[in-house]
C-alpha cells in the first residue's frame, strides 16, 4: 500500500500543520512516510500545499508527484491544478463550506462543511482539525487516536494551550463524517419509496 495525499488551501488554514500531523501519525503506526510542503511568501491568504506519501514498505514515489490517491481541499484557490493529479477513482475530500464542486466525474468526492462546523464550535481557525479528523476517520489511513497523539507532539510549545481544543475538533470531524457515512449507508439500504 502506498498512498499519496495532497493538502491544499491558503495560508492561515493550517495546511502545513495538517500534513505534518498526518505524517507523524503514520510514522507512529510504523509506516514509511515522506512529507513535502510548498507555500508562497505570504503568511495568510497565499497558496499553500503539502504532499504526504504513506506506505507500508519503502516509499517508491518522490515527494513531488504527478498523480495522487487523494486531495484534501480546504479552499478553491489553485484546486483545479491539484485535482487534475487525482487518479481515476481518487478521493477529493473537501471543506464543503468553501469548496463546492469538482469538474471531474471519474473521482469520488466526500467532505463536510468544516468552516461552518468550526464557526458553530466557536473556533473558526479549527476547520483544518475538523477536516483532518474526518479524513482519517473516513479513509482509515491512520487511526484517529494516532492523529490526536501526533497533533499533541507536533504542536509547537507556544501552541500547546490549543491541544485540548484541537482534540475536540479532531473528534468532531471524525464523528460528523462517520455519522454522515452511516446515514448514506442507511439510506442506500432502505427499501424503495422509504
Amino acid at each position: 500500500m502506498e498512498r499519496e495525499i495532497i493538502f491544499t488551501g491558503i495560508g492561515g488554514q493550517g495546511i502545513q500543520l495538517m500534513a505534518k500531523i498526518l505524517a507523524q501519525a503514520a510514522a507512529r503506526e510504523g509506516k514509511d512516510v515522506m512529507l513535502f510542503g510548498v507555500y508562497g511568501g505570504m503568511m495568510r491568504g497565499g497558496p499553500s500545499e503539502s504532499t504526504v506519501v504513506i506506505a507500508d514498505d519503502e516509499i517508491q514515489a518522490p515527494p513531488i508527484i504527478p498523480h495522487c490517491w487523494s486531495v484534501v481541499a480546504m479552499h478553491p484557490t489553485g484546486l483545479d491544478a491539484v485535482v487534475a493529479k487525482l487518479r481515476p477513482d481518487g478521493l477529493l475530500f473537501a471543506n464543503q463550506t468553501l469548496v463546492k464542486e469538482s469538474a471531474r466525474d471519474d473521482i469520488r468526492v466526500a467532505g463536510l462543511p468544516a468552516t461552518r462546523l468550526a464557526e458553530q464550535a466557536g473556533n473558526i481557525v479549527g476547520a483544518g482539525m475538523i477536516v483532518l479528523g474526518a479524513f482519517v476517520a473516513l479513509t482509515g489511513i491512520v487511526s484517529v487516536e494516532a492523529t490526536i497523539t501526533a497533533m499533541r507532539e507536533t504542536l509547537p510549545a507556544h501552541r500547546q494551550h490549543l491541544a485540548e481544543r484541537n482534540v475536540a475538533l479532531l473528534n468532531l470531524g471524525a464523528a460528523n463524517i462517520l455519522e454522515r457515512a452511516g446515514a448514506r449507508t442507511a439510506t442506500a439500504g432502505a427499501p424503495a419509496g422509504s
